[in-house]
């Protein structure tokens, strides 16, 4: 039987920080009482964990390789061979994600060494270890320090398991049989001759992870020093895991030549030239070679991953996974033609995986009819798990037609072998998936740009020039005219063009609508547009800037319409700036609101007023009989801490989107504070203390009312601080965050446009190009965030509609980072974000009505 402890649980906190998956709110509720029945304590202990590990992948991940991992008896889940300075430099971690593994129902079985702490033992007592072709020369007095620094480890290492509330049990014996490796050459060092299985399946039956060591012993009793690499493989060919799990300090396999961690080796097609690369010599050929001859003894299905203890998780619970996975995978073939194809069935097999064939829209042999009067090439790995068919096209770049894999095929990533394959042979790429598609992510990673319409993705790589681009997205158009798919149902598409890099040194958004976006870390993207009806729009507070940016970009929102507008200082005047129709300021009060909401007149309320005064207007919208169908966005500080559940809080691109687009009352987030979220959330997992964030803000900012703080005389030559502490923005930013942070404000002589320059503490050391990729993972795909390498200038967004981070600096200790982020205060950091919230709870597409030419682009 499973069981999990109180103990475990209150443990959390630090398996999700370590594991990062870090979910307070989560955590809080896994704190069952020690009185809660075993069985019940554990699947409530599961289910949580499970929505933790969903915090570092996508639901469908976790699931598909939680059912994956259990299909198979508990001791056939992974081996995971431990380093032995993993134990002694990331002890914390290593503890936590096993406890992770044993809260969820898995049980690895652990192989640690301890070569590091042997090797300063021996120096210490002026003993130089001693090696031979890489294998440690073991001598009596060498064995004596061998055998207690293992034992040391292993009680540490169980220790630390037994504080988290894990059932560990230390094996530090009677598991491995060897004879001497070469008695006169190695002495006391042993190949192993056989494994014992039954303290290993004992140990999981009782509900403990084994933790081993790699000491062995002769038939005599003598004992033997293994190594603990060839003790690890020899323990997975008897239990034959699913995973085999090298943790190590670099985290993977180093490209040599280009300094880059290889991810993925699949032996059968690249052994031979990986053997032949400069780079692959010494240990690195070696471990390969051993890799090797211990895969072609298990089932295709198993798997070596070389990584880095803060991934474990990741490798085994995410697509993207971590470090170096190493497999056998199958040698990809290439057809031709038909008659290539050396087993029909096999191909028939796959070609129902098509949508279109399984739906009975179209038949297999009507489709390999069609097939046999083009030209086209097939790639697919032998069983055809995956299976890719490019075609010629007319618009001059191939297309693919068909791309279509099991889930052995994604999990084992074939795809990624076949897709590299692809990429080899044509320079120019074009292909269609529906917007439902589950693997939408993966597919955005691999394109130059997108286009979307009806339901469906048209994505691109290595089109040369925009008139090559415009025709791809014009054929595509005809070819989707009329359908519908996925989660878009009814309703034209507008502003669906996305490109992904810039091209020719162009930007092509400049030329065209922005794309559907998706990222395979951060929310993705909700884009309806199912809404194509008009929307009726109330402003209350149109006098400020804010307001008057609003008024011009709903003049040009295809479906918004201004009804009222109401100002006290403007009433009677005409509305400027607005040309739908014309409009005249109106003083409304609570009994005309009231009067509005009961006769349906308004279908989104706008509050544009200052902190505090826009509650009586909430009331009498909700508190009318027979209201309940109108939207409220509040511009306001009024309801961003509201923790009621009625306001849900307004920033797309790190809250969920589908949250905003059913809610009716939204909270619209400050400028400084969503400037900040952005700036920091990529790394609040990574911060170890106080991020610190010095922010400046043009004179807009401070309002119309007249201050010092929009005096321009004042601010001339100047820079003026000002509620340096306990500012709204800082408890705004600590609350959603779930981070304290220091925020202080300052007003600079320039009109509109802010720049924060925030200070980040680090666990752990990061270089500055490990950061880059994160907020780049974090923000893929997002049309209003762009991440540059550069610090941003302020000047650069005045005017933009979106945020732009950048810097990256990381000090030489690289335990702290500053980051830079601009945006401009009365757009992306009110009006625009505005706009983005109603048409996600109006059904139309996220960005109508923003414009095009004035969105930041990397």
């Amino acid at each position: 039987m499973i069981r999990t402890s109180t103990v475990l649980r209150n443990q959390l906190v630090r398996s999700t920080v370590n594991c990062k998956a870090a979910c307070p709110a989560i955590v809080s509720s896994a704190r069952v009482s020690s009185k809660t029945p075993v069985s019940v304590r554990f699947y409530s202990t599961r289910s949580t964990v499970i929505q933790l590990l969903n915090n570092i992948g996508s639901k469908r991940e976790v699931e598909q390789y939680l059912k994956y991992f259990t299909s198979v008896s508990q001791q056939q889940f992974a081996v995971i061979k431990v380093g032995g300075a993993i134990i002694t430099q990331q002890l914390p971690e290593l503890a936590s994600c096993l406890a992770f593994l044993y809260h969820v129902g898995l049980y690895p079985i652990v192989l640690h060494g301890t070569g590091p702490q042997i090797n300063e033992i021996l120096e210490n007592e002026g003993v130089e270890p001693d090696y031979i072709d890489g294998i440690r020369i073991t001598d009596e007095r060498t064995m004596a320090v061998v055998r207690k620094c293992f034992l040391e480890q292993n009680l540490k290492l169980v220790t630390a398991l037994e504080k988290m509330g894990v059932r560990a049990r230390p094996i530090t014996a009677g598991v491995f049989q060897a004879d001497y490796l070469d008695k006169d050459k190695y002495q006391l060092v042993g190949s192993i001759t056989g494994v014992n299985k039954a303290p290993v399946e004992a140990s999981i039956q009782a509900g403990a992870l084994p933790i081993l060591t790699s000491l062995a012993e002769t038939s005599s009793g003598q004992i033997l020093n293994v190594n603990a690499d060839v003790a690890a493989g020899e323990i997975a060919r008897v239990f034959e895991p699913l995973k085999i799990v090298y943790l190590n300090e670099k985290g993977g396999i180093i490209n040599g030549n280009t300094g880059e961690k290889v991810s993925a080796i699949n032996l059968d097609e690249e052994y031979e030239d990986l053997l032949k690369e400069s780079w692959v010599k010494y240990g690195t050929k070696l471990k390969i070679k051993e890799i090797r001859d211990l895969l072609m003894h298990l089932p295709r299905s198993s798997s070596v991953a070389i990584i880095d203890v803060n991934d474990l998780q990741k490798e085994l619970f995410t697509d993207s996974g971590a470090g170096t996975l190493i497999r056998r995978g199958y040698k990809l073939l290439v057809r031709n033609s038909l008659e290539e194809f050396q087993q029909p069935d096999l191909l028939r097999a796959a070609l129902n995986r098509d949508v279109e064939i399984s739906s009975g829209s179209t038949s297999v042999a009507s489709y390999l009819k069609a097939l046999e009067s083009v030209k086209f090439k097939a790639y697919g790995d032998e069983p055809l798990e995956v299976l890719a068919i490019v075609r010629d096209d007319t618009t001059g770049v191939a297309k693919l037609d068909k791309f279509l894999a099991s889930k052995a095929g994604w999990l084992n990533n074939v795809t990624d072998n076949i897709f590299t394959a692809i990429r080899k042979d044509y320079s120019a790429l074009q292909w269609t998936v529906k917007e439902d598609d589950p693997n939408t992510a993966w597919f955005f990673a691999k394109a130059d740009g997108s286009f979307a319409k009806n339901g469906h993705i048209l994505f691109w790589y290595g089109a040369e020039s925009i008139e090559q681009v415009s025709s791809l997205i014009e054929n595509f158009s005809k070819q989707v005219a009329g359908k519908q798919s996925g989660i878009f149902k009814s309703g034209s598409q507008t502003r669906s063009f996305s490109t992904h890099r810039n091209i020719q040194g162009g930007v092509f958004s400049r030329q065209f609508k922005r794309g559907l976006a998706t990222s395979a870390k951060a929310n993705p993207p909700l884009r309806d547009g199912s809404n194509t009806s008009k929307s009726r729009v109330a402003l209350i507070g149109a006098r400020g800037f804010t307001g008057q940016n609003l008024i011009s970009m709903i003049d040009q929102h295809p479906y918004l319409e201004l009804t009222h507008v109401s100002s006290r200082e403007l009433k009677g005047q005409k509305l400027k700036g607005y040309n739908k129709k014309e409009i005249v300021y109106e003083n409304l009060q609570i009994e005309d609101i009231k009067k509005m909401e009961a006769n349906n007149e308004v279908d989104v309320w706008i509050m544009a007023l200052p902190n505090g005064v826009c509650k009586p207007f909430v009331d009498a919208i909700e508190n009318t009989s027979g209201a309940g169908t109108s939207k409220i966005i509040d511009l306001s500080a009024d309801y961003r801490f509201d923790t009621t559940g009625d306001w849900v809080y307004g920033l797309p691109e790190l809250n969920d989107r589908q949250a905003i687009a059913n809610a009716r009352k939204i909270s619209n987030p400050g400028c400084y504070a969503t400037a900040a979220q952005v700036a920091i959330k990529p790394l609040v997992e990574y911060c170890s203390g106080l991020p610190s964030i010095f922010g400046v803000s043009g004179y807009s900012g401070a309002g119309t009312k007249p201050s010092p703080k929009n005096d321009i005389n004042v601010l001339r030559d100047n820079l003026i601080p000002y509620s340096l502490t306990d500012h709204v923005h800082e408890r705004e930013i600590s609350s959603q965050l779930g981070l304290p942070v220091a925020f202080m404000p300052h007003v600079a002589q320039w009109f509109q446009g802010i720049t924060e320059t925030i200070s980040i503490p680090l666990k752990k050391p990061m270089t500055a190009r490990d950061i880059r990729n994160i907020y780049q993972d974090q923000y893929q795909g997002e049309q209003l965030i762009t991440v540059s390498g550069e610090a941003p200038f302020v000047k650069d967004i005045s005017g933009k509609h979106g945020v732009v981070v950048g810097a990256f600096a990381v000090n030489a200790k690289q335990d702290r980072v500053v980051v830079v982020a601009t945006i401009d205060n009365l757009l992306k950091g009110a009006s625009t974000q505005c706009l983005q919230n109603i048409n996600l709870a109006m059904k139309y597409d996220e960005y109508a009505g923003i414009p095009d030419d004035l969105v930041i682009r990397g």
